[in-house]
């Protein structure tokens, strides 16, 4: 079993930076693909961003060029670094592992988190 815990989200200003953290316990998940994943109220989970094993990132379109999504493996931990937010990056933010690709797609993660609420104000 893997267990992730989020921390870093808050209140911020538009146009702001805020890092989010996801630290692993359980396992090491250095052979895990590892995702970012978003839930704003009244809508469904969205993929953010997902970093893979090898190192390979990739991004929804609404954030690439302000987020990115970086790991440390030693500390087993995956980052999501966010700025320039908008108001539409509201949302509570989950990390998610898995052991295979991982993906873009809710479904393709075994292991989620809590998720931490980030609020971006205008």
């Amino acid at each position: 079993q893997v267990q992730l815990v989020e921390s870093g989200g808050g209140l911020v200003q538009a146009g702001g930076s805020l890092r989010l953290s996801c630290v692993a316990s359980g396992r090491t998940v250095s052979s895990y693909a590892m995702g970012w994943f978003r839930q704003a109220p009244g809508k469904e989970r969205e993929f953010v961003a997902a970093i893979r094993s090898g190192g390979s990132r990739y991004y929804t379109d609404s954030v690439k060029g302000r987020f990115t999504i970086s790991r440390d493996n030693a500390k087993n931990t995956v980052y999501l670094q966010m700025n320039s937010l908008k108001p539409e990056d509201t949302a509570v933010y989950s990390c998610a592992a898995d052991l295979g690709r991982g993906g873009t797609a809710v479904g393709g993660y075994e292991y989620w988190g809590q998720g931490t609420q980030v609020t971006v104000s205008s």
